[in-house]
């Protein structure tokens, strides 16, 4: 069986008014449930990026492939999150 990873994610950038009140140095660990505290809107937009990490998959188009960068769904006020697969 592969291995199963962590990904935190870490808010990196948040402009105009988030109504989740996210901002900039917020983390959240990522389950598969949405984490306390954290955005629903944020989290279903963030899960189909976070399956891959969790399961040792990659972005093609990231130089790193522990990590990649997504943004909330809200365009007028974007919160932008880094996930990064934390490795044991």
């Amino acid at each position: 069986m592969a291995e199963w990873y962590q990904v935190k994610a870490h808010i990196i950038s948040q402009k105009g008014h988030c109504h989740a009140g996210h901002k900039v140095g917020d983390q959240f660990i990522i389950g598969d449930v949405v984490p306390t505290g954290m955005c629903a809107w944020a989290f279903y937009t963030l899960f189909p990026f976070v399956s891959p990490l969790q399961s040792g998959g990659f972005f093609p188009w990231e130089k790193d492939p522990d990590k990649t960068t997504v943004a909330c769904p809200d365009a007028e006020n974007p919160v932008v999150f880094e996930l990064r697969r934390i490795k044991k």
